[in-house]
């Protein structure tokens, strides 16, 4: 059992590190995402017997989770922005291949609950719009060497977003960050210390903080929406998942040094597939638990 845990913490991972599919998308087409948002929940709320449980749970989860990141953050930092368009048509594949799998797992509750399709276009356009409306840009490069009162604020609220995000299957918390033109950047810082240069490490810091705020602000909101709007919240993260492809079209251009927007003649058809293949296997390797 702690094997198959370390596998779905690593994997769960590699989601979270790149813009695509949150490692809340990963638990959800592995199945065990309600035991994944329980547990953090039961941590935090439960008995001293749930608590238990859950932290037993979370280790082995998050000791493969720990592996994963430390290996894709050693590795993306120097590929992502040499290779964008690449890596773009990866993460799109991830999406496009994930969503019809999230429709097949839910498919009973989201016919029982069409009335709540209309949840779609609003994650489709809350998604858009905080790309559309993104105030900062990679051109206005974003350095996290300098902390002053706003970028710290702003670390933080990223901090927040980003674990919300990561822990609802949906929209990738590193979307995001790529949105608010800090994916490089707080890459970069991470990989930094991790050969030990923390010249970086006060802004990480407080992002750390915004992560663990976000945990415990949005994980039992995730649970009770779950539990009494499920139909609803599908729909929704469905919605969130299809807005992704137009953060991820347009990351791009949050890079520190700007690059067009993705188009047709920029798109990888190789690296799509690459990206429908690792969908593919995690769907396999539940099969395989199951």
């Amino acid at each position: 059992m702690m094997i198959v845990q370390f596998i779905r913490g690593f994997c769960m991972a590699l989601a979270d590190s790149v813009p695509g599919v949150s490692g809340g998308t990963v638990a959800f087409l592995l199945g065990f995402y309600d035991q994944f948002i329980g547990a953090v929940d039961d941590l935090l709320a439960g008995n001293m017997e749930k608590k238990k449980a859950a932290l037993l749970f979370l280790l082995k989860l998050g000791a493969g989770w720990a592996c994963g990141m430390v290996l894709a953050l050693l590795v993306l930092a120097s590929v992502f922005e040499s290779h964008i368009y690449a890596v773009s048509s990866m993460f799109i594949g991830f999406i496009v291949f994930a969503i019809p799998l999230v429709v097949t797992e839910e498919k009973e509750t989201l016919k029982a609950g069409y009335k709540g399709a209309p949840f779609i276009p609003i994650g489709v356009a809350v998604v858009a719009a905080i790309t559309y409306f993104n105030p900062v840009s990679g051109g206005e490069g974003v350095s996290l060497e300098h902390l002053d009162i706003r970028l710290a604020v702003f670390v933080f609220a990223a901090g927040v977003i980003t674990i919300s995000a990561m822990v609802l299957p949906g929209i990738s918390g590193s979307t995001l960050l790529l949105i608010m033109g800090l994916y490089l950047p707080i890459v970069s810082a991470i990989k930094d210390i991790l050969h030990f240069d923390f010249s970086a490490f006060p802004t990480v810091f407080l992002f750390g903080c915004g992560l663990l705020a976000g945990v415990f602000g949005v994980v039992k909101v995730i649970r009770k929406a779950l539990a009494r709007f499920r139909a609803q919240t599908i729909y929704l993260i469905l919605g969130l998942m299809a807005g992704s492809i137009y953060a991820i079209v347009m990351g791009p251009v949050t890079l520190e040094t700007p690059q067009p927007a993705m188009t047709f003649s920029l798109f990888e058809p190789l690296f799509f597939v690459i990206g429908g293949a690792v969908i593919f296997g995690l769907q396999q390797l539940k099969r395989i638990k199951e």
